[in-house]
Protein backbone atom coordinates (compact mmCIF):
# COMPACT_ATOMS: atom_id res chain seq x y z
CA UNK A 1 0.00 0.00 0.00
CA UNK A 2 2.95 2.73 0.83
CA UNK A 3 4.45 1.49 -2.36
CA UNK A 4 1.38 2.19 -4.22
CA UNK A 5 1.18 5.85 -2.45
CA UNK A 6 4.43 6.75 -3.00
CA UNK A 7 4.17 6.04 -6.79
CA UNK A 8 0.73 8.34 -6.98
CA UNK A 9 3.25 10.96 -5.22
CA UNK A 10 5.78 10.76 -7.69
CA UNK A 11 3.13 10.63 -10.58
CA UNK A 12 1.67 14.02 -9.56
CA UNK A 13 5.18 15.77 -8.83
CA UNK A 14 5.95 14.72 -12.33
CA UNK A 15 2.58 16.31 -13.77
CA UNK A 16 3.14 19.63 -12.01
CA UNK A 17 6.92 19.95 -13.00
CA UNK A 18 5.34 18.84 -16.87
CA UNK A 19 2.69 21.89 -16.47
CA UNK A 20 4.56 24.55 -14.39
CA UNK A 21 7.93 23.72 -15.84
CA UNK A 22 9.73 26.56 -18.50
CA UNK A 23 8.45 23.86 -21.41
CA UNK A 24 5.24 25.36 -20.72
CA UNK A 25 5.60 29.20 -19.68
CA UNK A 26 4.14 31.08 -22.63
CA UNK A 27 7.60 32.89 -24.59
CA UNK A 28 6.99 36.27 -25.41
CA UNK A 29 6.82 37.13 -29.32
CA UNK A 30 8.87 40.31 -29.97
CA UNK A 31 6.88 43.17 -31.90
CA UNK A 32 7.90 43.20 -35.13
CA UNK A 33 8.51 46.81 -36.42
CA UNK A 34 8.54 48.15 -39.48
CA UNK A 35 10.82 50.63 -42.12
CA UNK A 36 8.38 53.16 -43.66
CA UNK A 37 9.13 55.03 -46.12
CA UNK A 38 7.61 57.99 -48.53
CA UNK A 39 8.68 60.22 -51.05
CA UNK A 40 7.90 64.47 -51.37
CA UNK A 41 7.01 65.45 -55.30
CA UNK A 42 8.48 69.02 -55.99
CA UNK A 43 5.79 71.31 -57.25
CA UNK A 44 6.02 71.99 -60.96
CA UNK A 45 6.47 75.74 -61.66
CA UNK A 46 3.66 76.07 -64.43
CA UNK A 47 5.00 79.36 -65.89
CA UNK A 48 8.66 78.54 -66.00
CA UNK A 49 8.11 74.89 -66.52
CA UNK A 50 10.83 74.07 -63.89
CA UNK A 51 10.60 71.92 -60.65
CA UNK A 52 10.81 73.78 -57.79
CA UNK A 53 13.15 73.20 -54.74
CA UNK A 54 11.99 70.69 -52.04
CA UNK A 55 10.45 72.64 -48.93
CA UNK A 56 11.12 71.45 -45.70
CA UNK A 57 7.88 68.58 -44.73
CA UNK A 58 7.11 66.08 -42.37
CA UNK A 59 5.16 63.08 -42.09
CA UNK A 60 3.81 61.41 -38.79
CA UNK A 61 2.10 58.17 -37.65
CA UNK A 62 -1.02 58.58 -35.34
CA UNK A 63 -1.91 54.82 -34.56
CA UNK A 64 -5.57 53.73 -34.56
CA UNK A 65 -7.46 51.68 -31.59
CA UNK A 66 -4.23 51.55 -29.67
CA UNK A 67 -2.57 53.91 -26.94
CA UNK A 68 0.24 55.05 -27.30
CA UNK A 69 2.72 55.71 -25.01
CA UNK A 70 3.06 59.05 -23.68
CA UNK A 71 6.62 60.55 -24.71
CA UNK A 72 8.32 62.26 -21.72
CA UNK A 73 9.74 65.77 -22.78
CA UNK A 74 13.02 65.07 -21.28
CA UNK A 75 14.90 67.80 -22.75
CA UNK A 76 14.30 71.59 -23.34
CA UNK A 77 14.73 72.80 -26.87
CA UNK A 78 15.68 76.35 -28.25
CA UNK A 79 14.59 78.53 -31.19
CA UNK A 80 17.85 81.05 -31.16
CA UNK A 81 17.23 84.72 -32.24
CA UNK A 82 20.62 85.83 -34.10
CA UNK A 83 21.31 88.54 -37.40
CA UNK A 84 16.78 88.45 -37.57
CA UNK A 85 16.63 84.39 -37.85
CA UNK A 86 15.14 81.95 -35.63
CA UNK A 87 17.80 79.07 -35.61
CA UNK A 88 16.68 75.87 -36.35
CA UNK A 89 14.29 77.06 -39.27
CA UNK A 90 11.85 73.77 -38.36
CA UNK A 91 11.48 71.70 -34.77
CA UNK A 92 9.56 68.83 -34.06
CA UNK A 93 9.13 68.43 -30.08
CA UNK A 94 7.10 65.85 -28.19
CA UNK A 95 4.13 67.27 -26.31
CA UNK A 96 5.00 69.13 -23.08
CA UNK A 97 8.52 70.48 -24.08
CA UNK A 98 9.91 73.47 -23.23
CA UNK A 99 11.32 75.74 -25.78
CA UNK A 100 13.45 78.84 -24.90
CA UNK A 101 13.75 81.42 -27.24
CA UNK A 102 17.07 83.61 -26.07
CA UNK A 103 18.14 87.00 -28.05
CA UNK A 104 21.63 86.69 -29.62
CA UNK A 105 20.89 90.32 -31.52
CA UNK A 106 21.68 94.07 -30.29
CA UNK A 107 18.10 94.80 -30.32
CA UNK A 108 14.62 93.85 -29.30
CA UNK A 109 12.42 91.14 -30.37
CA UNK A 110 9.08 90.02 -29.93
CA UNK A 111 8.59 86.61 -30.29
CA UNK A 112 4.46 85.53 -30.83
CA UNK A 113 2.53 82.83 -32.60
CA UNK A 114 -1.49 82.94 -33.53
CA UNK A 115 -1.76 79.22 -34.86
CA UNK A 116 -3.85 76.42 -33.59
CA UNK A 117 -0.42 74.40 -32.15
CA UNK A 118 0.40 77.28 -28.95
CA UNK A 119 -0.42 80.77 -29.28
CA UNK A 120 1.40 83.17 -27.45
CA UNK A 121 2.92 86.75 -27.21
CA UNK A 122 6.11 87.12 -25.52
CA UNK A 123 5.95 90.66 -26.02
CA UNK A 124 9.27 93.06 -26.24
CA UNK A 125 12.70 91.82 -24.77
CA UNK A 126 16.31 93.20 -25.09
CA UNK A 127 19.19 91.57 -26.66
CA UNK A 128 20.72 89.40 -24.12
CA UNK A 129 17.46 87.86 -22.36
CA UNK A 130 15.94 84.83 -22.86
CA UNK A 131 12.25 83.89 -22.62
CA UNK A 132 10.11 80.28 -23.22
CA UNK A 133 6.71 78.40 -24.00
CA UNK A 134 5.45 74.94 -23.21
CA UNK A 135 3.86 73.46 -25.87
CA UNK A 136 1.47 71.78 -24.20
CA UNK A 137 -0.86 70.42 -26.72
CA UNK A 138 -0.55 69.01 -29.90
CA UNK A 139 -0.49 70.67 -32.96
CA UNK A 140 1.92 73.14 -35.65
CA UNK A 141 2.89 77.08 -34.40
CA UNK A 142 4.08 79.49 -37.06
CA UNK A 143 6.21 81.67 -35.59
CA UNK A 144 7.13 85.39 -36.09
CA UNK A 145 8.86 88.49 -34.78
CA UNK A 146 6.61 91.61 -34.40
CA UNK A 147 9.31 93.84 -35.30
CA UNK A 148 11.32 91.94 -38.39
CA UNK A 149 9.17 90.40 -41.10
CA UNK A 150 11.85 88.40 -42.11
CA UNK A 151 12.02 86.44 -39.41
CA UNK A 152 9.73 83.03 -39.28
CA UNK A 153 10.06 79.27 -37.69
CA UNK A 154 7.83 76.66 -36.92
CA UNK A 155 7.57 74.39 -34.17
CA UNK A 156 5.73 70.92 -34.54
CA UNK A 157 4.36 69.37 -30.95
CA UNK A 158 3.65 65.39 -31.67
CA UNK A 159 1.86 63.25 -28.96
CA UNK A 160 3.59 60.38 -31.37
CA UNK A 161 7.24 59.27 -31.50
CA UNK A 162 6.93 58.21 -35.46
CA UNK A 163 7.39 60.76 -37.43
CA UNK A 164 10.20 61.54 -39.79
CA UNK A 165 11.96 64.94 -41.95
CA UNK A 166 12.13 65.11 -45.67
CA UNK A 167 15.58 64.83 -46.56
CA UNK A 168 17.73 66.51 -49.23
CA UNK A 169 16.65 64.19 -51.85
CA UNK A 170 12.86 64.65 -50.33
CA UNK A 171 12.62 61.19 -48.72
CA UNK A 172 11.15 60.19 -45.74
CA UNK A 173 12.43 57.54 -43.76
CA UNK A 174 10.65 56.08 -39.89
CA UNK A 175 12.21 53.04 -38.37
CA UNK A 176 10.79 50.94 -35.92
CA UNK A 177 7.08 51.50 -36.63
CA UNK A 178 4.89 48.88 -35.26
CA UNK A 179 2.87 46.86 -37.43
CA UNK A 180 -0.87 48.46 -37.78
CA UNK A 181 -3.16 51.02 -38.85
CA UNK A 182 -2.66 54.76 -38.74
CA UNK A 183 -3.70 57.86 -39.86
CA UNK A 184 -0.91 59.64 -42.13
CA UNK A 185 -0.42 63.57 -41.28
CA UNK A 186 1.75 65.92 -43.33
CA UNK A 187 3.01 68.94 -42.87
CA UNK A 188 4.96 70.76 -45.91
CA UNK A 189 6.13 74.62 -45.45
CA UNK A 190 3.67 76.89 -47.40
CA UNK A 191 0.87 74.75 -47.34
CA UNK A 192 -2.47 75.53 -46.78
CA UNK A 193 -3.71 73.74 -44.07
CA UNK A 194 -6.48 72.39 -46.00
CA UNK A 195 -4.34 71.07 -48.76
CA UNK A 196 -2.36 69.59 -45.83
CA UNK A 197 -5.70 68.11 -45.10
CA UNK A 198 -5.85 66.19 -48.22
CA UNK A 199 -2.81 64.85 -48.31
CA UNK A 200 -3.79 62.88 -45.35
CA UNK A 201 -4.84 59.63 -44.80
CA UNK A 202 -5.53 56.09 -43.51
CA UNK A 203 -2.58 53.81 -44.27
CA UNK A 204 -1.49 50.08 -42.81
CA UNK A 205 1.69 49.19 -41.75
CA UNK A 206 3.22 45.58 -42.50
CA UNK A 207 6.06 43.60 -42.39
CA UNK A 208 9.74 44.18 -42.59
CA UNK A 209 9.40 47.66 -44.78
CA UNK A 210 6.11 49.82 -45.85
CA UNK A 211 6.76 52.11 -48.84
CA UNK A 212 3.82 54.93 -48.22
CA UNK A 213 4.33 56.13 -51.98
CA UNK A 214 4.61 59.92 -53.25
CA UNK A 215 3.20 62.92 -51.40
CA UNK A 216 2.35 65.18 -53.98
CA UNK A 217 1.63 68.67 -52.58
CA UNK A 218 -0.41 71.62 -54.40
CA UNK A 219 1.48 75.17 -55.20
CA UNK A 220 2.87 77.18 -52.26
CA UNK A 221 0.86 79.49 -50.79
CA UNK A 222 2.94 82.80 -51.02
CA UNK A 223 1.16 85.30 -49.04
CA UNK A 224 3.03 87.39 -46.73
CA UNK A 225 2.04 87.17 -43.28
CA UNK A 226 0.86 89.78 -41.01
CA UNK A 227 1.63 90.80 -37.58
CA UNK A 228 0.25 90.03 -34.45
CA UNK A 229 -2.32 92.66 -34.39
CA UNK A 230 -3.23 91.18 -37.97
CA UNK A 231 -2.09 94.36 -39.80
CA UNK A 232 0.86 94.57 -42.91
CA UNK A 233 3.88 95.00 -41.22
CA UNK A 234 5.53 98.98 -41.24
CA UNK A 235 8.62 99.49 -43.20
CA UNK A 236 11.59 99.23 -40.56
CA UNK A 237 12.46 102.57 -39.49
CA UNK A 238 16.19 101.58 -38.33
CA UNK A 239 17.63 99.63 -41.35
CA UNK A 240 20.54 99.29 -38.92
CA UNK A 241 19.09 96.65 -37.22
Amino acid sequence: MPDIRARWLLLLLLMACRITGPSAQTIPIPEQKTIVIARLVPVQKEAAHRTETLRPAVIWLKPLGTEVKPIVASRSFTLLQKNKMFTPHLLVVPVGSSVAFPNADPFFHNVFSLFDGRRFDLGLYEAGSMRSVVFSREGVSYIFCNIHSEMSAVVIALSTPYYGHADSQGVFHLEDVPMGDYDLHVWIEGQKQDSLDRLSRRVHITGTSTDLGEIAPEPPDRHQHLNKFGQPYEPDPHPVY
